[in-house]
């Protein structure tokens, strides 16, 4: 069998488990689940790993689950990467009553893509032909939220950093693993569905941050009072004052919410807790704006008389997408979309933690149009399913396919051509610098 009839058979096989795929990809989206919580997600995993006799490791990061599928050869090992939470949106139709978690972030279909990859491997003996490994791991907690939950983790020794990849390459979970790759879904207006090789990706430092007043009574003698509400409304139009030094260029971002307001109408509020992050394209931005927005937070308490304490922690870091590792996915992408339907995409000034383990190894992540509405909004809904669980995994898989190839030659290739920006130490090294402040 050659290549290209390989090929066939295991998009064939996609196709026709294209109603197990789904079936998946709707029952996680049923049952949302936020980061390093999601129990009934890996539980699903792990149903669906067992139903294919695949091998796998649990425990990854509390919740992760990690499959391995082995080739002629084991030259090198490639992952595919799904990931298991969902964000918060209350006002969606499928958001969790409770927790208002919900999958308008399209990991589910990421899951479900992993798994038809998985299933299509196992089923066509794909394997028997290929020289290298190929992992598939559903990993926990791409979405940086929750911080206060997740600092207590953090306290309890049962994290040492808030971000899913970040905690698994400190486990050691990418140790036997050469290059990565995932998806992503994006809306669309295309009757066919698109596909976007990918581009690079802002980094972004988190951001704890506490004013600290003294109450009084709000009416009777507000005079005796310091309004941490205040100091911290003066901090965030300190912000704003300043985004007009911002360069284009460095694609910033700053987007703070209120944890704790006040306690009652009648009491000068002296206690405010803020979550933001500090967004930029490069290293060199973030650091450099980030101490910007600290001073104009900082100043908004000095203007009342208030205290301000920033607690700055280690977010993500941009995305260095493989321009190599880019080109072999273009061409299936190329074969299934169709050549107007794959574009190269823009600079993103959103972040992933995927980001992190590009500076490690040769990463891809491309975004397949099958949502209309908006991104981790209420109006989100997956439109063409056929391009999410049937063309998505067809490019993945192909993908897979041409880099373990003749011993993975080309797999190998790119991994000799990459030069990494951090060993695992120096990247544990680096997050813990910043999380010290110095």
């Amino acid at each position: 069998m050659d290549k290209e009839q390989l090929k066939e058979r295991v998009c064939q096989l996609i196709r026709d488990n294209f109603e197990e795929t789904q079936k998946l990809g709707h029952a996680i989206f049923n049952e949302p689940e936020l980061g390093f919580k999601e129990v009934k997600t890996s539980a699903k995993v792990r149903a669906a790993f067992d139903e294919l006799g695949i091998d796998y490791t649990t425990g990854w990061g509390i919740t992760g689950v990690k499959a391995r599928l082995k080739g002629a050869n084991s030259t090198r090992t490639i992952a595919l990467l799904g990931e298991l939470d969902a964000i918060v949106c209350r006002n969606h139709e499928a958001s969790d009553p409770v927790t208002g978690a919900a999958h308008c972030c399209g990991h589910n279909v990421q899951i479900a893509n992993v798994l038809a990859v998985a299933r299509a491997l196992k089923e066509s003996g794909a394997m028997d032909y290929l020289g290298g490994d190929v992992v598939f791991f559903a990993v926990p907690a791409e979405e940086y939220v929750e911080i206060d939950y997740r600092s207590g983790l953090l306290a309890q020794k049962k994290l040492k950093y808030l971000g899913g990849k970040q905690q698994l390459i400190a486990e050691g979970a990418f140790d036997d693993i050469d290059m990565a790759m995932q998806m992503h879904v994006s809306a669309t207006h295309a009757p066919d569905g698109d596909f976007t090789v990918g581009a690079s990706s802002n980094g972004f430092v988190g951001k704890l941050i506490e004013y600290h007043g003294r109450a009084a009574h709000a009416a009777g003698c507000p005079d005796q009072g310091v309004n941490a509400l205040n100091a911290a409304m003066l901090g965030v139009m300190g912000v704003n004052a300043i985004r007009e030094t911002f360069r284009d260029s460095d694609c910033v971002r700053f987007h703070p919410i209120i944890n704790s307001g006040g306690d009652l109408v009648n009491v000068i509020p002296d206690y405010v807790k803020m979550e933001s992050y500090c967004r930029a394209s490069n290293v060199e931005a973030l650091a450099h704006y980030n101490k910007a927005i600290n001073r104009a937070l900082k100043a908004g308490a000095s203007a009342v008389g208030a205290q301000c304490k920033i607690t700055d922690l280690p977010g993500y870091l941009p995305l260095r997408p493989d321009p190599h590792l880019r080109d072999v996915l273009r061409g299936n992408a190329q074969a299934v979309f169709g050549w107007n339907a794959t574009v190269e995409g823009e600079h993103s000034a959103g972040s992933t933690d995927m980001g992190d383990v590009s500076h490690l190894m040769p990463v891809v992540h491309p975004w397949v149009g099958c949502v209309r509405g908006t991104l981790h909004g209420a109006d989100y809904k997956v439109s063409n399913e056929e391009a999410a669980y049937v063309k998505s995994p067809e490019v993945l898989a192909m993908t897979l396919i041409d880099l373990l190839w003749d011993g993975a030659a080309a797999a190998d290739e790119i991994c000799r051509e990459f030069t990494p920006v951090f060993t695992k130490e120096s990247y544990m090294a680096f997050l813990d610098q910043l999380a010290s402040g110095s």
